[in-house]
């Protein structure tokens, strides 16, 4: 198979983990008989140091014509950085927003699994931890308080910001129909996720639920609040299979749950429009404190390149060989800094990238 993939490396870490993801899918090229063609374009803060911008036009239209986009990380130190001085439309995040919008990204796949050689650095308990976890996070991406109009003005001599969170019907339905369907190539359950008891948007989102779920009778479905939710991850994360649920509170209930499985740089992540077309990318941050310096974990992106092989190159099989790779490796004992421990061999980002690669 001949595969076009637009490669944004992005800021902070993102180049230096996109590299070893680059390099593990080659290796999957050169056994499988695979070819992956990479256009490398700017997004983010490196965007904005060249052109001015986060994202250009240029840049969308090249992702737009490729099969799929590798995504490192965007932006920098929000203290410290001379991007955060700009206006918002002008920060790297904007750019991220933009793409996700322009690609009709609209459904974030985020799977948070512990595996059993990682138990030692989950900071749950230990009784809780040897439950293991295996969920998947269902975020809608393109909808909701992110998106909606804002803006900051003075009324009666005092400063005051609006935010606007909107939802419509079709929105919620297509996430949900996204949702379902992932349940039931799972373990057919799936938990709604919002705050029916306050927001009008969650109330709408879950008589949505309720009637998309009538088409999976297959499907077990609960609703649960989302503040009961985020307590419910680290007193029992073992009851989750698909959890579904709208755009800001997906984005903390993902972060939230990539730490319990012992580091946010194990979390891969998708992004899907109503096509195979997808954006793949870490669910961690740049982390620019050790930008540079071959310290951080690229597994996190090498297997997000695994579910570019698995969701829109239906190439299942090279995808088990890169995740059954990562898991031989975690087997062995080699570890990068943020997930080492005693009697575990520690290895920097491209060592972790190397021993991956021979492993496939």
């Amino acid at each position: 198979m001949n595969c076009n993939i637009a490669v944004i490396k992005g800021d902070g870490i993102g180049p230096e983990v996109v590299t070893q993801a680059m390099k593990i899918l080659d290796a999957v090229g050169e056994k499988y008989g695979h070819t992956f063609n990479y256009e490398q374009l700017l997004m983010g803060g490196c965007s904005i140091d060249v052109h001015g911008v986060p994202l250009t036009d240029e840049a969308v239209a090249r992702a737009k014509a490729s099969d799929a986009v590798l995504l490192g990380s965007i932006g920098g130190n929000t203290s410290t950085s001379p991007w955060y001085k700009l206006p918002p439309e002008k920060r790297p995040e904007a750019g991220l927003l933009k793409i996700r919008k322009e690609l009709g990204l609209f459904a974030n796949l985020r799977p948070a699994y512990l595996y059993e050689q990682l138990k030692a650095a989950c900071p749950l308990k230990e009784e809780i931890a040897n439950k293991g976890f295996d969920m998947m996070i269902m975020r809608e991406l393109t909808g909701g308080l992110y998106f909606g109009s804002r803006k900051t003005e003075e009324i009666d001599g005092v400063m005051t910001a609006v935010d606007t969170l909107t939802y419509n019907e079709n929105e919620i339905r297509r996430i949900a129909i996204k949702g379902f369907d992932i349940a039931m190539k799972r373990r057919k359950k799936v938990t709604s996720v919002d705050k029916a008891n306050v927001l009008d948007s969650s109330r709408l989102w879950r008589k949505i639920v309720e009637e998309v779920a009538k088409d999976y009778p297959e499907v077990t479905y609960e609703h649960m609040l989302v503040d009961n939710c985020a307590m419910q991850l680290v007193k029992d994360p073992a009851q989750f299979d698909v959890v579904l649920t709208e755009n800001m509170f997906g984005d903390i209930l993902s972060d939230e749950a990539s730490m319990i499985t012992g580091s946010i740089g194990m979390l891969a992540s998708a992004s899907l429009n109503e096509t195979k077309f997808g954006m793949y990318e870490p669910s961690g941050g740049s982390a620019p404190d050790i930008a540079g310096q071959n310290k951080a974990n690229p597994i996190a992106t090498i297997l997000s390149a695994a579910m570019m092989l698995r969701y829109t190159f239906d190439l299942d099989k090279e995808a088990d060989a890169i995740e059954h790779a990562v898991k031989q490796v975690l087997i062995e004992g080699y570890r990068t800094c943020d997930i080492v421990s005693e009697g575990t061999t520690l290895v920097a980002c491209d060592e972790m990238g190397d021993l991956i690669k021979q492993r496939i």
